[in-house]
């Protein structure tokens, strides 16, 4: 089997954090879907877009 170095593996940007993700075996088969570096950018990127739904939601009632 044939080493690969780490700086030759393909690399993308976390989503949330723009921290870069390098490939990970465990992710060899779903490599195209990973959009997170971790499961707490994913859950802050979760509430993130679940308080961007609720501002659109909520009529906008000017002050005063």
């Amino acid at each position: 089997a044939k080493q690969v170095k780490k700086s030759d593996l393909p690399q993308e940007p976390c989503e949330h954090c723009g921290r870069p993700m390098v490939w990970r075996k465990a992710w060899r088969a779903s490599w195209d879907q990973v959009r997170y570096c971790s499961d707490r950018c994913a859950a802050e990127a979760r509430t993130v877009r679940r308080k961007a739904r609720e501002e659109q939601a909520r009529p906008h009632t000017p002050c005063g």
